[in-house]
């Protein structure tokens, strides 16, 4: 019995692999999307309408000093988002004009979710794309496709910012690098640890080239 059970779970295994190549190599071939388009729908966009909300905790670590976390919970349905940080809860409900005092959680929850889903920005937000080209990824020195991403000069909590992007044949993002406006700052991290959560694929881990600097998400869960 313990064989037979043990066939059916690697049977069921070997089915949604493939069900899952067969999804990226549709995404790969379809005409009708752009390559930001596929690059989102690789990361499950299409499954973000059934979603009602995300929790996920952000965490910087430099060094082996735990220096940011923060826990989130997201209730998309009513864009009404909550942060622990410190033992202090605070919420707010994310809307076009905000009080003074619910600017600071806005700036961080801005900055958090758009590392948790960079992918899904590509469709959401107002950004500039390059052209895409080969090139030589910063940490990996692996060649990768590259897409340019910039933002207003005006706007937003950082506007002028831009990032390279590096991506697979899969159209799932390895690595990027950060660039601040005034040109002073360059930042490339490592896009790894992917998980799938029913469909959401999220890298929960991001490095520099030294491992001195984590980002990375845990207590991810997400509800339809």
């Amino acid at each position: 019995m313990r064989k037979l059970i043990t066939l059916i779970m690697l049977s069921l295994a070997i089915i949604s692999c493939n069900q899952e190549k067969k999804k990226k190599e549709e995404v790969a071939k379809d005409p009708n999307l752009e390559v930001h388009e596929k690059i989102a729908m690789a990361n499950g966009f299409e499954k973000f309408d059934s979603i009602s909300q995300i929790k996920f905790t952000f965490n910087v670590k430099v060094n082996d000093s735990l220096r940011a976390q923060r826990r989130w919970v997201w209730n998309t349905t009513t864009d009404k988002i909550s942060l622990t940080e410190k033992d202090s809860t605070m919420s707010y409900t994310k809307k076009d004009s905000l009080a003074e005092d619910k600017k600071y959680i806005d700036r961080r929850f801005v900055n958090d979710s758009y590392w948790l889903l960079f992918p899904y920005q590509l469709k959401w937000s107002d950004a500039k794309l390059s052209e895409v080209k080969k090139a030589k990824a910063p940490i990996s020195e692996k060649e990768m496709s590259m897409m340019t991403v910039s933002y207003p000069s005006e706007g937003g909590y950082t506007p002028g910012d831009s990032y390279d992007i590096y991506f697979d044949d899969d159209y799932m993002i390895r690595e990027w690098v950060y660039k601040s406006s005034d040109g002073k700052r360059e930042s490339p991290s490592t896009w790894e640890d992917y998980k799938d959560f029913d469909g959401i694929k999220i890298a929960t881990m991001h490095k520099s080239k030294d491992g001195s600097f984590e980002l990375y998400f845990s207590d991810v869960s997400i509800e339809e």
